[in-house]
């Protein structure tokens, strides 16, 4: 079964299908709907029915008061829709208004994505889910070391976090990673950090340009952007001059084959000559958002080289990894 739900005042939509709560789907559709513990006990995620019913499929802690029921307000985490639905619910509208959390997360996963990088997947506890926004980092805590490592999943899976950690002697997290730590073992998560993350309004064709590893913060943009089904065109130029500096090259041409908005260009030339390509092939850049991942040198060198070709300063979000 599946429903259709709006969301007021912002009046975005999104569906829900087969056993999914109200917050599981709306998070699915890549909405920063308000939401703690997502667990019954906190509250936060409470919403007002306008219109529509619902069905409670969780139980939930979190006591409602009397005027509050009265007035239609459930928990989304514990409701489903039955049908057409509009509810009254505030929704996160910035980077700043997600809260710094700390959680203890395990390691699912750690395995190869190529040449150098290894793949840190996460999984944290039902009831302690991290909030943040697509292109946030988070610092890593484990066996003495840590690090801060941009987020390269969506928060439409929020309980799963993937990290892309490049093999470098002189980092202690990425040695831990690489050398000791193991399906089972402990993490400790701090965040959300950072501002790199999605611009709604108003909206525009989004323009992604990642430098090797700086691939993963956009990894999760471009996720979010395809959970929001925008049909504006996303366009992805993946930089590196080594041949297996690319390591998810397969993933990206996949979605190019599923998405008909979205293209994959692959570039190993210099900076200048990337900007030239893209100043070529698009007769006004200012018609797009660009975001801008990757390491310090190479972030420098295209967002300098952008300036000089005239786009404005204001549509470019940027991020070094």
């Amino acid at each position: 079964m599946t429903a259709h739900v709006i969301l007021h005042p912002s009046g975005h939509e999104f569906v829900v299908e087969g056993a999914d709560t109200l917050l599981e789907a709306a998070l699915h559709s890549g909405l920063a709907v308000n939401y703690g513990c997502s667990n019954g006990n906190c509250g936060l995620c409470k919403a007002r029915v306008v219109s529509g019913e619902v069905t409670k499929v969780r139980h939930h802690d979190y006591r409602l008061s009397e005027a509050e029921k009265s007035q239609g307000y459930i928990l989304l985490c514990s409701h489903t829709a039955q049908g057409e639905l509009v509810l009254e619910t505030l929704e996160t509208g910035s980077a700043g208004d997600i809260p710094q959390q700390e959680i203890d997360a395990r390691i699912k996963v750690i395995e190869p994505l190529g040449e150098g990088v290894r793949l840190l997947h996460l999984q944290t506890p039902r009831n302690n889910r991290l909030r943040y926004f697509s292109g946030q980092s988070a610092t890593l805590i484990a066996d003495g070391a840590a690090a801060r490592l941009p987020i390269a999943s969506c928060p439409c899976d929020e309980r799963n976090l993937h990290f892309h950690v490049r093999r470098d002697e002189q980092d202690e997290f990425a040695c831990a990673v690489f050398d000791r730590l193991a399906s089972g073992d402990s993490v400790r998560l701090v965040g959300p950090f950072g501002d790199f993350v999605l611009r709604t309004e108003p909206p525009r064709p989004m323009l992604f340009i990642a430098g090797e590893t700086g691939f993963a913060p956009v990894k999760g943009l471009i996720e979010h952007a395809m959970s929001l089904d925008r049909t504006d065109p996303l366009r992805l130029y993946w930089h590196s001059e080594r041949p297996d500096g690319r390591y998810l090259d397969n993933l990206c041409r996949a979605w190019a084959d599923a998405f008909t908005n979205f293209s994959y260009i692959p570039e190993s030339g210099g900076t200048e000559a990337l900007v030239a390509r893209i100043a070529g092939e698009h007769a006004d850049l200012a018609a797009f958002d660009m975001y801008l991942a990757g390491p310090p040198v190479f972030v420098d060198g295209v967002a300098t080289a952008l300036a000089e070709a005239g786009f404005p300063a204001a549509q470019l979000s940027v991020t070094k990894t």
